[in-house]
């Protein structure tokens, strides 16, 4: 059920991409993904591999193999052990025990946002490209370029200048150019625009080699990845369900950790009375968390209801008729947008509830 319901999911986000995609065919972005030259299969294999690094092993027996047309999202809380497994997949870090199998002809393509340090910040993009493979005309690489909205002077343009995010566009640009059969990607659209962002999902949609993909941006999970593993303890596990399965995943982990520290507030409670001063310091405490919860939970009912009124427009056929074009692209524009701010309130009253937690609590 929960492999249905994954499927399910990536079906339904595939369905708004497409809908993305004709409210967006203005967008200054455009281009894609490069069939690899070679497809080797499996790409590559790990087999009960210990990584970490020198002082501590981080994750112990990953057992993991990637084929072409694979695409798969790491989940887990942060420090758990995602951006050590994609720099494990990437040879930045050797296995510590285990076996790692390359597939013939493996050509890996790694973003992550220290790469954007390896820019040369004295060379433009048309530099790098030139660089990056000297044998193609100068115009080629131009109108390559321009797909990533590097056009005019903006090629010709030092990079050090450069916004964060436009230095994330040159570099995903390069690693394109590269045809890599193997797509590891942690956190690709950090510094993105919206328009960005869906030009990257669209491209993702018709790459043939495997992804690997560390992302706090669900659309782009949900509409690019076929399965899930879980980083969690010490282990890499295939996780069997979608981000539904796994928000509830989450809360389940939260009350388990939470369960001693309950059980060690009410001894203290028991052992110990409160005297008045304790209790107003416990009061004032609380209070600037417990206002920006309640502020929270406005924006969020607020922001809920908004996209519902939206997303109940966007089921009438009509919205897409060529006349209606423009009321599209501002809806669709305008759902995205909820769509994050829903996110980061969501995340955001994930946070402000664990710092409740960690605080004494009051008789």
């Amino acid at each position: 059920a929960t492999k249905a319901r994954q499927a399910q999911s990536r079906i339904k986000a595939l369905e708004r991409m497409e809908m993305i995609s004709a409210a967006h065919v203005d967008s200054q972005f455009n281009f894609e993904f490069r069939a690899p030259i070679a497809a080797p299969d499996p790409l590559l294999v790990l087999d009960a591999v210990d990584a970490g690094y020198a002082i501590k092993t981080i994750l112990q027996k990953v057992a993991l193999t990637i084929r072409p047309g694979e695409r798969i999202g790491l989940l887990g809380k942060n420090g758990a052990g995602k951006s050590t497994l994609i720099k494990l997949l990437a040879s930045e870090l050797k296995p510590i025990n285990g076996k790692r199998i390359d597939g013939k002809d493996l050509n890996i393509g790694y973003f992550a946002q220290h790469q954007l340090e390896q820019l040369r910040p004295s060379e433009s993009p048309l530099q790098h490209m030139m660089r990056l493979d000297p044998a193609t005309r100068e115009q080629e690489h131009l109108n390559y370029l321009g797909g990533f909205d590097f056009k005019g002077d903006m090629a010709r343009a030092p990079c050090e200048h450069f916004s964060g995010g436009e230095k994330s566009r040159l570099a995903l640009a390069l690693l394109i150019w590269t045809r890599p059969n193997l797509l590891l990607l942690d956190e690709p659209t950090n510094h993105l625009d919206l328009e960005m962002r869906h030009a990257l999902t669209l491209a993702l949609q018709d790459y043939q080699g495997g992804v690997v993909l560390v992302s706090h941006d669900r659309a782009l999970l949900r509409a690019s990845c076929d399965r899930f593993v879980l980083v969690a303890d010490g282990k890499a596990e295939v996780f069997d369900g979608d981000l539904e399965d796994y928000k509830a995943w989450l809360s389940a982990a939260k009350m388990q950790q939470n369960a001693p520290k309950i059980q060690e507030n009410t001894v203290k409670r028991n052992d110990y009375a409160q005297n008045k001063a304790d209790r107003q310091a416990r009061i004032l405490a609380r209070r600037p968390v417990l206002k920006e919860l309640e502020q929270v939970d406005k924006k969020l009912a607020m922001y809920q209801t908004e996209k519902q009124v939206l997303d109940t427009r966007a089921t009438d056929q009509a919205i897409y008729e060529q006349q209606n074009k423009t009321e599209l692209q501002s809806l669709l524009k305008r759902q995205a947008e909820l769509s994050a701010l829903i996110e980061a309130l969501e995340l955001r009253w994930l946070e402000l509830h664990e710092t409740l937690e960690a605080l004494p609590e009051i008789d």
